[in-house]
């Protein structure tokens, strides 16, 4: 029986530490716009912050709760079939920046993409945990633990949303491989799947315009590479201490949604490279701890929920960041526990509720 021990405060501390930056950051990125839009310059904050209190909330209780009580397959199952629901409902809503990502009522929004994240990370160790020694036999095994995420990332494409899409699939094919998955599998899935991904990066009109964005800003700096080149201005006039506080421009009408999938730039121009630098340690911080929980548990279920928790993270704040210094073509991802956005911030929190019990209980 794995013994229990007190909370991992680098972890605790790191999150709490990274939702407070990401209220600051949200307030200085959003207040002028909120202003011009509703009349107030609060009023992105105020809704973050009553999130990241519920939030909180919820991950103090998870932190209590024994994970193992989520191993039930009516919960796991149920929670699978409510997402596909969401996912196929929120289809047939009105569009909402020219997709169909969000579930409305009145002043609240619901992005079901979110939920599908811990429902597969869920299935992923529920149906794992038993089968680590039959992890070769693709028909048992590899192809049954593949296609809720198959099925999830092709309704999540028709919103659409490549970037939550691949997540999905980039945290499956990690849980995976530490179930014991040979690199070989994961080979043939990503040849399999290259044709699907040319076609939705170059025969899909505005991704196409990405990516040539992408390659080339400045042939189109007022059209297709606008959000790029703000996105490096911004970087690239903080310099090392930033601006200060409250005192970057861009924000202003230039970037792109600056207090969402952009807020990595106001950082870099406010606080300099020290901040991003300071951004970029708290979440290695976060991923180290959660991989050290999922090494230190004996338990299956425990391992593959801290590795496909601290995965999600990892990669949704790789891609973010990517984008936001050129390294990869502009995509929705938030930035974990920072960006503006309800949902993403209280699953997130949610779900580190979850990997704090595992590394409370691990032996």
């Amino acid at each position: 029986m794995a013994k229990r021990v007190s909370v991992d405060r680098w972890l605790f501390g790191t999150t709490l530490l990274l939702v407070l930056l990401g209220l600051v950051m949200v307030f200085s990125a959003s207040a002028v716009m909120a202003g011009d839009r509703y009349g107030s310059p609060y009023t992105f904050v105020v809704r973050q912050i009553a999130w990241a209190v519920a939030g909180i909330l919820a991950m103090v209780v998870l932190m209590r709760m024994d994970y193992r009580r989520l191993k039930h397959p009516a919960f796991v199952f149920t929670l699978l079939g409510l997402t596909v629901i969401l996912l196929v409902g929120v289809l047939f809503l009105d569009r909402s920046h020219n997709t169909h990502r969000w579930i409305r009522f009145a002043s609240f929004s619901f992005q079901p993409s979110e939920l599908a994240k811990p429902a597969l990370i869920l299935f992923l160790a529920y149906f794992l945990e038993t089968r680590t020694k039959a992890i070769e036999d693709w028909r048992r095994t590899l192809l049954p633990a593949a296609l809720p995420s198959l099925l999830f990332s092709l309704l999540i494409v028709k919103q659409p949303d490549l970037g939550t899409a691949l997540v999905c699939m980039a945290m499956t094919a990690s849980v995976l491989y530490v179930a014991g998955m040979e690199l070989k599998y994961l080979g043939y899935a990503v040849v399999a799947s290259l044709p699907m991904l040319y076609y939705l990066l170059f025969h899909v009109g505005f991704r196409r315009q990405r990516m040539l964005a992408f390659l080339d800003p400045w042939a189109d700096p007022q059209g297709a590479g606008f959000h790029m080149i703000q996105s490096l201005i911004a970087v690239g006039t903080g310099g090392i201490t930033g601006l200060g506080l409250m005192e970057g421009k861009q924000k202003l009408f230039y970037l792109p949604e600056p207090h969402t999938d952009f807020i990595f730039a106001v950082i870099a121009e406010e606080l300099g490279l020290l901040g991003t630098i300071a951004v970029v340690v708290l979440f290695g911080i976060l991923c180290y701890r959660g991989m050290r929980a999922a090494i230190r548990t004996s338990d299956l279920f425990g391992r593959f929920l801290a590795v496909g928790i601290t995965s999600t993270i990892a990669i949704q704040a790789f891609f973010n960041i990517s984008v936001v210094l050129g390294i990869l073509p502009t995509k929705g991802i938030p930035l974990p526990l920072i960006s503006y956005g309800g949902t993403s911030l209280f699953i997130t929190l949610a779900c580190i509720g979850v990997l704090l019990n595992v590394s409370q209980q691990a032996e």
